[in-house]
């Protein structure tokens, strides 16, 4: 039995069947996988996740009692659930990332959307059954008074049903997103609000990015609950029971991050973004094509700012790493095609026989994300909203010289907006400006923001980031 356990939608492992029927394993992606596989794999946490892909279906199955760890995989310990295709698509895309990652990011265009009907309902009942799901399989795994971390938005009822099947153990939740304020979250039907808040209140310890947004949560607690917040001790009581709120802003390992930046592939890219930029300044977005990170207005300020200093032209190339995201939804489908259209209106408009001002990528390719981290210049992260974004912490750790342009409405702005030239994500003519003054700034100033940045960035790496959290179980 074990004694400490993760739980999240997303693994530390996937796996791909060739045409042939053979299984190949690669490491999980995402950011959550990315901050926490080398500390879990380290630590020996038995990691409970889901089966993504017919891939992993096929390991599972393959697997004795669905460990993966114990059919022959050098993982470290995992545990793969094998939900229903249909179940999972419903939990996953229609309520996790198309109702509950709306929510929380305010993404809604209010007079035509959400509507919440008998399809919803259906889907609704799936979510309970995803995580109902992940329940039973930590009750099964945890050891007497083990501690189990359940992770993110698509595992926001499991921590109460979790309590239902095994009251000894001690529980966590960790929202990985911002939180909405009450008017907004609102906007769930109440039942599901309610399940919702009463779900993550179902752990000992409720761990959220900022400040704001454990406050955030606290509110919706105490508006829609009737629940006991107590600001000062940050904790909520309801229904007989205190949870502890906790904030802990995850950061990045600077030193490992390094390493991986120096690696041979990573070199060749830089050689191979060098060629193709020449002497000209960088600025350097990297981003996944999701629709809260504000890309194309990101784009539209770097024309502004072009046509409103000629004196750059020629000398500046944006480079934009825009990686498809959630293309089963078509609104990120369609984001994605505007992304192309606004970059290619840029072109254009600008480009001659020797300049491309704007060079978009749409490959996902992390080696050459680092080489370009390395070479930046100005680093533009401009979030409608955000719970944390580690793209704004990873490059001042990687470039020497990098000015950030970051919005205030990104959880990173509670560290490194001191640092930072801050924008409000929608004023399209003030990124423009910013983007001006980060490329004008003075070295030594930028060298100084740099190393502030640098030092915030890696202030709560992800080892001691849960090793946090598993204190607050103590």
């Amino acid at each position: 039995m074990n004694s400490v356990l993760v739980a999240s939608n997303r693994g530390p492992v996937s796996f791909t069947v060739s045409d042939g029927g053979e299984l190949t394993m690669k490491r999980g992606g995402g950011g959550l996988v990315s901050g926490l596989s080398g500390v879990v794999k380290d630590d020996g946490v038995l990691w409970v996740c889901a089966a993504l892909s017919d891939g992993d279906r096929s390991a599972v199955r393959q697997a004795p009692g669905g460990r993966i760890d114990h059919a022959g995989y050098d993982t470290g310990p995992v545990r793969m659930l094998d939900i229903p295709p249909a179940t999972f698509h419903r939990a996953y895309n229609a309520v996790a990332n198309s109702t509950l990652w709306f929510v929380n990011h305010l993404l809604y265009d209010i007079p035509n959307a959400p509507n919440f009907g008998t399809k919803f309902e259906r889907e609704w009942e799936s979510y309970r059954d995803y995580n109902g799901a992940f329940a039973l399989a930590l009750a099964e795994e945890a050891g007497h008074g083990a501690r189990v971390m359940v992770q993110d938005y698509h595992l926001t009822l499991t921590p109460a049903m979790l309590r239902a099947e095994r009251p000894d153990l001690r529980i966590a939740h960790f929202s990985h997103t911002p939180w909405a304020p009450p008017e907004y979250f609102s906007l769930l039907p109440d039942e599901v609000a309610r399940e919702v808040l009463e779900g993550i209140l179902g752990a000992d310890h409720a761990g959220f990015l900022t400040d704001r947004w454990a406050q955030l949560f606290m509110d919706c607690c105490e508006r829609l609950l009737g629940a006991e917040a107590d600001r000062v001790a940050r904790t909520v009581t309801h229904q007989g029971r205190t949870t502890r709120i906790g904030v802990h802003a995850l950061g990045v390992d600077g030193a490992a991050l390094w390493q991986r930046a120096g690696e041979p592939d990573v070199e060749s890219h830089m050689t191979a973004l060098r060629e193709q930029v020449g002497d000209r300044r960088l600025i350097v977005r990297i981003d996944r094509t999701e629709l809260s990170k504000n890309i194309v207005r990101g784009l539209v300020a770097y024309g502004e700012f072009l046509a409103a200093h000629p004196e750059w032209h020629g000398r500046v190339v944006h480079l934009a790493f825009a990686y498809p995201s959630r293309h089963d939804l078509p609104e990120y489908r369609e984001y994605t095609a505007s992304v192309q259209r606004c970059a290619q209106e840029i072109e254009d408009a600008y480009a001659t026989e020797d300049w491309d001002p704007v060079i978009l990528n749409v490959d996902d390719d992390y080696p050459r994300s680092l080489a370009a981290y390395r070479l930046a210049d100005v680093l533009l992260v401009n979030p409608i909203r955000d719970g944390m974004n580690l793209v704004a912490k990873e490059g001042p750790v990687l470039s020497p010289h990098c000015a950030l342009v970051l919005s205030r409405e990104a959880g990173a702005a509670a560290e490194l907006g001191p640092h930072a030239l801050l924008v409000n994500p929608y004023d399209i003519s003030g990124t423009a400006a910013a983007l001006h003054e980060a490329l004008v700034m003075p070295e030594e100033e930028r060298r100084r923001r740099r190393e502030q940045l640098h030092a915030a960035a890696t202030a709560l790496p992800p080892d001691r980031w849960l090793a946090a959290q598993l204190d607050a179980l103590a």
